[in-house]
């Protein structure tokens, strides 16, 4: 133009929408309602179909699905299993994952990763985080469909049909939520109970903390017996729908998953039970970010309050559950909750399924008291240390629950008993390392996990814990700065990855100095 001025846009900006690549994804979404929530599985259906998902596929996603243009492109990015490509790059022969995870890093990960690598020409081969495979470390990702489940009755939700009655159950058997807060369970039942409907109860089955596998253990045992728990759980809180959130690490439960579900028995539950995959995300397993999951966007936090049993999901009341918690319900039923309390030891009520890994004779998923105490759980259950290896130290609560030494082993592993000491018990995962384990390299694996998984919505948990990562890898660490760092990181996160991320740091520094360059 003359006036060097810019021609005027006809049209919708960006990319112009490619017939061919709107026609394979509505052939891989099939009828799927075109409804924003259901975005994420439009994704997987996408690139199980095509091996990945192309930018000419996210544009006709955002046809599809009436949605902007960039919605698509953002959701795909957000999340670590969604391979997005160029449209001319060539599609990956095969991905393999291998495990990063502190079990599976002290068993030698990095070296399977090369020699993937070398026998493997031509395949991605990529290292991620925890993928809940830490009793075979070190772990590859692998989904090998698991077995049908078979059908059982439902006896203990047939035998409770007072809602009240149900809530009393778990108030004296002290049931708690066993994903890591331990907030009691009759009171969030009783809470939303409380709320105007309709109410939802969602199921989270995203564990992805390092050292935690005990959700898998469960689906992968016995899905029925989780499916009864919740809708226990459902009938105590009110709630009219129902929705598994399974990480997608565990795609392989899926299918049986869903014939469970769908061999409940008829009259059981009246509300739909909704499916959903995750697609990589550690952030996911916060409740809040869970939820923006479902409504299929990105996972960050939200700010509370509101706390989810006020407005959760689609803004509705909401109870969150981790599979667990849901798994001990029948049981509780069944032999009656002042038994069920009884089997704690060191004044914790109940028992607790304990992800074991780490430098162990046998590692695994253990059925334990509630309060036992991690030399205990060692030496009576999992077969105490293994071979050629002295017990140095244990991380009582997964990655974000802090590293004690031995000697501190004596502990009970229950909710009160290890705050005092800057630890947590979290969800029970229980990481042992030896005198042959570097633990400051513990500590820089760790933090490194975090700085991947941060979701980067918020600046003291982004810059934070990259900051972190690069300060613990100095010869020497500045212990103050540290300390001021974690100080802001637990003040200013949104969610609990920023506010815990620096706990293995501190608890090092405070218990084991001698182990800190």
């Amino acid at each position: 133009m003359a006036d060097g001025g810019r021609a005027p846009r006809h049209g919708p900006r960006g990319a112009a929408l490619d017939p061919a690549a709107f026609a394979e994804v509505t052939a891989a979404i099939g009828d799927m309602p075109r409804r924003p929530d259901l975005l994420i599985e439009a994704l997987h259906a996408v690139q199980d179909r095509f091996g990945a998902i192309r930018h000419r596929h996210l544009r006709a996603l955002a046809e599809a699905f009436s949605l902007p243009h960039v919605v698509p492109y953002e959701t795909a990015t957000f999340y670590a299993h969604f391979a997005v490509l160029e449209d001319e790059a060539p599609t990956p022969r095969e991905t393999i994952r291998v495990c990063s995870g502190l079990p599976c890093a002290i068993a030698g990960g990095a070296g399977l990763r090369e020699r993937l690598s070398e026998a493997r020409p031509g395949a991605r081969v990529v290292p991620v985080p925890c993928i809940g495979a830490c009793d075979r470390a070190p772990a590859v990702e692998h989904h090998a469909e698991a077995p049908l489940p078979a059908p059982r009755p439902y006896a203990a939700l047939a035998s409770v049909e007072d809602p009240e009655a149900i809530i009393a159950l778990a108030e004296r058997a002290a049931l708690r939520g066993l994903g890591g807060a331990g907030f009691p369970a009759a009171r969030k039942w009783r809470f939303v109970r409380g709320q105007p409907g309709p109410r939802h109860l969602v199921v989270n089955a995203d564990e992805g903390e390092p050292g935690t596998f005990k959700d898998r253990w469960c689906l992968e045992r016995d899905p029925h017996r989780v499916l009864e728990g919740m809708l226990i759980a459902a009938r105590a809180a009110g709630a009219e729908a129902c929705w598994i959130y399974l990480r997608d690490e565990y795609r392989h439960l899926a299918a049986p998953l869903a014939r469970a579900i769908a061999d409940i028995p008829a009259g059981a539950f009246d509300g739909p039970i909704h499916l959903r995959r995750g697609a990589g995300a550690y952030v996911c397993g916060e409740e809040t970010a869970l939820l923006e999951s479902l409504e299929g966007r990105r996972g960050y936090p939200r700010q509370k309050p509101p706390l989810p049993a006020e407005r959760g999901l689609f803004g509705r009341p909401t109870v969150i559950h981790n599979v667990e918690t849901l798994w001990w319900i029948p049981e509780i039923v069944r032999i009656g909750p002042e038994a069920f309390a009884a089997e704690g030891v060191n004044g914790h009520a109940g028992r607790r399924l304990w992800s074991v890994s780490g430098r162990v004779r046998s590692p695994g998923v253990k059925d334990a008291p509630a309060g036992i105490t991690a030399r205990s759980l060692i030496e009576e259950h999992a077969g105490g240390m293994a071979e050629g290896h002295r017990f140095a130290a244990y991380l009582p609560g997964g990655a974000s629950g802090g590293i004690l030494p031995a000697s501190m082993a004596d502990i009970p592993l229950g909710f009160g008993a290890l705050e005092l000491h800057g630890c947590f018990v979290g969800s029970g995962a229980v990481i042992v390392l030896s005198d042959q384990d570097d633990l400051a390299e513990a500590a820089r694996t760790l933090l490194r996990f975090f700085r991947d998984e941060s979701c980067g919505q918020c600046t003291p948990c982004r810059l934070g814990t990259a900051k972190a990562a690069a300060l613990l890898e100095a010869p020497r660490w500045d212990r103050a700065l540290l300390s001021e760092l974690a100080a802001a990181m637990a003040d200013g996160s949104i969610c609990g990855l920023g506010q815990a991320a620096m706990n293995p740091v501190l608890s090092l520094m405070r218990h084991m100095p001698e182990a800190v360059p």
